[in-house]
């Protein structure tokens, strides 16, 4: 088989990276709304969080030093001089040899600096006998121990979890600026492919099963999806769909026909697209050696192979990072990854990065990387798997029990 402009792993994240540059165009959206956006501002609190010095447990807060030398054996005695009320303002100031009691939230009243826990004192009738003593801030969170105001809260490129939503709603921020959210147009091609929800298939027919992969992968990133459609082999008809296409995304994704042969146009369709073209021909890489990458007028276009195991691999590889490119979201060469043993050796030749499937397990608190083995056609391994398992181009392999980055699949 025939590859034009093979780069390594490493070459096409580099080329990735210098020629896709984020959109910029923004929305404000309400922060339950903003969920998996990437914020397109920096972010400053404008006040503490919390605003108040409060208790983490129910107990009595005190001074600190009125409690030093007190125990089981020889209790510490203060008089219990008030009640502060769940989420009102401790009013008063605590005196030496004193004590409240407060609930867990509550706030601290003037004079106090640690709480005892109940279950370390006792009110006999208005005397505490205090059984431990506690620490100058113990059971306390401090007045903007969380969040100071005017501290800086988020910056600009940050995807937009549940705790980021958190932090917002904490400092009272309800809309937030982000950037919008990428549209990627896929196509599937080959004159065996039919839709994924045909009931019978005629012999020699094959679902389509890239579209729900890719697709979900893509919505997984953040990205909005348009589906082209399947194309069949034909020149005309592959480059009037890839074209209307182009038009309507801003990343264009294809599968299928990314290898060299008779009904395969994919080359010579992308390279019609724009300028400067076809980038990456061919990636000296195991599964997914046929991927191509183009990017016209500015705009990324993907071929990925078609066999749906190795399209989702280089897609976890380099869609991804297309995406986070094109989001703005702060940017990482890499796919979330941990450190694992492997669990038998593995071969791999040199000068071409391998990834293994690998199904994770926990021993002794340890992960091990089970591999998955199966050929790059076959979805039922991607099911088994918990992710993938690399080894760099410079190596011949990994033996039994050698640490190996794994690439987690989410």
């Amino acid at each position: 088989m025939k590859f034009f402009n093979v780069k390594s792993v490493e070459e096409t994240i580099q080329i990735i990276n210098q020629h896709i540059h984020p959109i910029r165009e923004t929305v404000v959206l309400p922060i339950d709304e903003a969920l998996g956006f990437v914020l397109a501002e920096d972010v400053a609190s404008g006040e503490a969080v919390p605003g108040f010095a409060r208790s983490t447990v129910d107990g009595y807060a005190v001074k600190a030093k009125d409690t030093f030398g007190s125990s089981e054996s020889l209790p510490g005695f203060l008089q219990v001089s008030g009640e502060i009320k769940m989420g009102e303002e401790a009013r008063g100031i605590l005196m030496d040899g004193e004590a409240m009691y407060i609930p867990t939230g509550g706030m601290l009243p003037a004079g106090s600096d640690a709480v005892v826990m109940i279950e370390h004192c006792e009110n006999l009738d208005g005397l505490l006998n205090v059984y431990h003593q506690v620490a100058p801030g113990e059971n306390v969170i401090r007045k903007g121990e969380d969040v100071q105001e005017g501290a800086s809260l988020l910056v600009r490129g940050t995807r937009l979890r549940p705790q980021e939503l958190g932090i917002l709603a904490a400092v009272g921020i309800t809309e937030i600026t982000v950037y919008r959210k990428i549209r990627a147009g896929y196509i599937s091609t080959g004159d065996e492919v039919v839709p994924y929800h045909t009931k019978q298939l005629a012999v020699g027919q094959v679902r389509d099963i890239n579209q729900m992969t890719i697709s979900s992968l893509i919505r997984e990133k953040g990205g909005e999806v348009l589906f082209g459609g399947i194309v069949n082999d034909r020149y005309d008809d592959f480059l009037e769909k890839a074209q209307e296409m182009y038009g309507k995304v801003d990343f264009l994704v294809m599968s299928g026909g990314s290898s060299v042969g008779t009904l395969d146009f994919t080359t010579e369709v992308i390279g019609s697209l724009g300028k400067p073209g076809i980038l990456i021909h061919g990636v000296s890489i195991k599964p997914g050696k046929p991927t191509i990458f183009a990017v016209a007028d500015g705009k990324p276009v993907f071929g990925l192979p078609g066999h749906p195991a190795s399209a989702m691999v280089i897609f976890k590889l380099f869609g991804e990072l297309i995406l986070q490119r094109l989001s703005g979201e702060k940017s990482s060469n890499f796919p979330n990854r941990i450190q694992a043993r492997v669990s038998k050796n593995l071969p791999s030749d040199p000068g071409r990065s391998d990834y293994i499937r690998v199904r994770l397990e926990s021993r002794e608190g340890e992960w091990w990387a089970n591999p998955v083995l199966g050929k790059s056609g076959l979805i039922s391994t991607m099911v088994m798997s918990d992710g993938m398992l690399e080894i760099s181009s410079e190596k011949e392999g990994v033996l039994e029990g050698e640490w190996v980055p794994v690439i987690l699949f989410r």
